[in-house]
């Protein structure tokens, strides 16, 4: 479903990521991991479309993306989260849903402003989508709550439910259990698996968190100074001495 070759990323005289390469497969949940200033975000902004990559290809279901402006990316089927949160704060929790429904509708200016009947049928066809998006997930009751009044990890759930509104085939998840207790990375787990099973996509997660790592990804890849160091499943990764010594260490 996605697959990078080469990806290159210079900044000047440096080089963030140095000939990156990764296979997402359709269905499956991979982990890029790394020490901070492995260059991680990097490959995330390039897969997106916020940096342009210095060379290299990205293929989305076969089709070059690869220095798309993000919107574009994000309407062929790529849709991502951030480390920090980033919420529309003034918005409720469904209004922030519907934001990212307008890429499903795309309703005409001309028939919003006159209020025309595809306009009306729009808007109500993208409500009933995001109540019934909040309804999978379990934030219907917050609807009509402002989204920053959530808990921490109801935040992080509204996010990862306002890309998965977009309609994605694969989604990136930078670093989804920053800042959670054991208890919510335990059920955040259970929400990527089920998020992955009902919408039929694919997932690409940077994360430091190594038990959702190890419990919920079927293969990894290491970063390094921007260079790849490591790929293999969960327990591949964990005996190989390069990641040892350079992120993972020892007891």
């Amino acid at each position: 479903m996605l697959l990078t070759k080469h990806l290159t990323m210079q900044f000047g005289g440096l080089t963030a990521v140095s000939d990156f390469s990764i296979t997402v497969e359709n269905g499956e949940i991979v982990g890029l991991i790394g020490p901070n200033g492995a260059g991680k975000t990097t490959v995330f902004n390039m897969v997106t479309g916020v940096y342009t990559p210095t060379s290299g290809e990205i293929l989305l279901d076969g089709k070059n993306i690869a220095g798309k402006k993000p919107h574009a990316i994000t309407a062929a089927g790529i849709a991502r989260t951030f480390q920090n949160i980033r919420l529309f704060h003034e918005m409720t929790v469904l209004e922030n849903i519907l934001a990212a429904c307008y890429l499903r509708e795309k309703p005409h200016l001309f028939e919003s402003v006159l209020h025309l009947p595809g306009y009306i049928a729009k808007e109500k066809r993208s409500r009933d989508f995001a109540l019934e998006m909040l309804n999978t997930v379990g934030l219907l009751e917050n609807a009509d709550d402002n989204a920053v009044s959530l808990p921490y990890g109801k935040q992080r759930r509204l996010e990862i439910v306002r890309a998965l509104a977009t309609g994605p085939k694969t989604l990136l998840l930078d670093e989804p259990a920053a800042g959670m207790n054991p208890q919510e990375s335990y059920e955040l787990m259970d929400f990527i698996v089920g998020v992955r099973d009902k919408f039929k996509i694919s997932v690409l997660l940077i994360e430091h968190h190594m038990q959702v790592v190890m419990g919920i990804c079927t293969r990894l890849y290491v970063l390094d100074y921007g260079i790849t160091i490591a790929e293999g499943t969960p327990a591949e990764i964990q005996k190989n001495q390069k990641v040892i010594d350079a992120y993972l260490g020892v007891e």
